[in-house]
C-alpha cells in the first residue's frame, strides 16, 4: 500500500483496541484514560480529539505512535464489512493501492483481531452484569 498520509482513516475513528494494543501504548508512557474509551458494548476504542484520533498530528499529517499504533491501524484500509466481509475501505484514497496478495494476508490477522476483541467486549460485559 502507498499511504497518502492524508488522515481521513484518523477522523473521527471509532478503532477498537485489543488489550495487546492497550498494553503496548501503557508501556511507552500514554495513560489508557487519555487513549481509550470503553463503549456501552464493552468495546474499548480509540478516542478522539478534535475530531482526529488522539495520537494524529494534523500539522504534520503522521502518527505519533506509528511504531506502536493499534493492529487495526497496521490493517488499515483492510477492513470487515457487514454486507460484503473482508475488502478495502473506500474511503481511503489509497486503498487502490493494496494488492490482492496484501489483502489476503491481512484478512487472517483482521479476522483475528475482530474475534479477540469481540471476546474481549463479551468478557467485559459479563463483568460488568455481575458486579466482578
Amino acid at each position: 500500500m502507498h499511504c497518502t498520509r492524508c488522515g481521513i482513516c484518523c477522523r473521527q475513528t471509532r478503532m477498537p483496541l485489543s488489550e495487546k494494543d492497550v498494553q503496548l501504548l501503557e508501556k511507552a508512557g500514554y495513560r489508557r484514560v487519555e487513549f481509550a474509551y470503553e463503549n456501552r458494548n464493552g468495546y474499548v476504542q480509540l478516542r478522539n480529539k478534535k475530531g482526529y484520533c488522539v495520537f494524529y498530528n494534523r500539522e504534520k499529517h503522521v502518527c505519533t505512535v506509528y511504531r506502536r499504533r493499534p493492529a487495526g491501524c497496521r490493517l488499515y484500509p483492510v477492513i470487515y464489512s457487514e454486507d460484503e466481509g473482508v475488502v478495502t475501505d473506500n474511503i481511503c484514497p489509497a486503498r487502490r493501492t493494496v494488492t490482492e496478495a496484501e489483502i489476503k494476508r491481512k484478512t487472517g490477522a483482521l479476522l483475528k483481531l475482530i474475534q479477540q476483541t469481540d471476546d474481549e467486549a463479551d468478557r467485559r460485559r459479563m463483568c460488568r452484569d455481575s458486579n466482578c
